[in-house]
């Protein structure tokens, strides 16, 4: 064929490019852990978010210890997505972290490859919820350890520890406003859940 004859039907040209495939993660935690900052630093496009104002009533309900300066919470999902190569674009769903909002999360897990849980140090019994929902769901997932103010309050030993979470469970450090570092945290899941399908 010469360059100027036509490609037989059906045929790809040598330009044609296969699109990315789309991978979906959920990004879990509890109450103000960094959900919506860690989808916000990462996404290539604006992320979707649901927030609504703290009112007086959701406060005092939500304990605000240790977020004091924060007015606003999710109430249905975050959204965002990351092209991590030219094979693979990762679309984030972060969940509410409030119980009351639990009756949302098996629509907004089904069919994720795996989860990221971001835990605060200063409270880890908020996200005891999360971990126990994808250990009971047996989906993949790694325990991210939000560096507030950076610093954590806890060795990653003693949170593995405190949430008792088998060895095959990733525990890592990360923050959750440094895209480079919520980049890392995800790749950790991604790994875990490739390494589950060769299984």
């Amino acid at each position: 064929m010469t360059p100027t004859e036509p490609l037989a039907r059906g045929t790809a040209g040598p330009a044609a490019v296969r699109p990315p495939l789309p991978v979906k993660m959920v990004i879990a935690g509890g109450f103000g852990v960094g959900k919506t900052t860690t989808v916000g630093s990462i996404s290539e496009i604006e992320p979707l978010t649901t927030e609504a104002s703290i009112t007086e009533v959701a406060a005092g309900v939500d304990d605000l210890t240790h977020t004091p300066r924060k007015t606003t919470t999710t109430v249905a999902l975050d959204f965002g997505c990351i092209t991590i190569d030219p094979t693979l674009k990762l679309y984030l769903f972060g969940t509410p972290g409030q119980e009351r909002f639990g009756f949302m999360w098996d629509d907004i897990v089904e069919g994720a490859v795996g989860g990221l849980v971001i835990v605060d140090t200063r409270r880890l019994d908020d996200c005891y919820a999360a971990v126990d929902y994808f250990e009971h769901k047996d989906i993949p997932f790694a325990v991210a350890v939000n560096a507030f103010d950076g610093k954590v309050e806890h060795s990653l030993d003693e949170v593995r520890w405190a949430l008792d979470v088998s060895d095959g469970v990733p525990v890592v450090v990360f923050d959750a406003r440094e895209r480079g570092s919520v980049r890392d945290a995800l790749l950790v899941v991604l790994e875990l859940a490739l390494a589950r399908t060769e299984q």
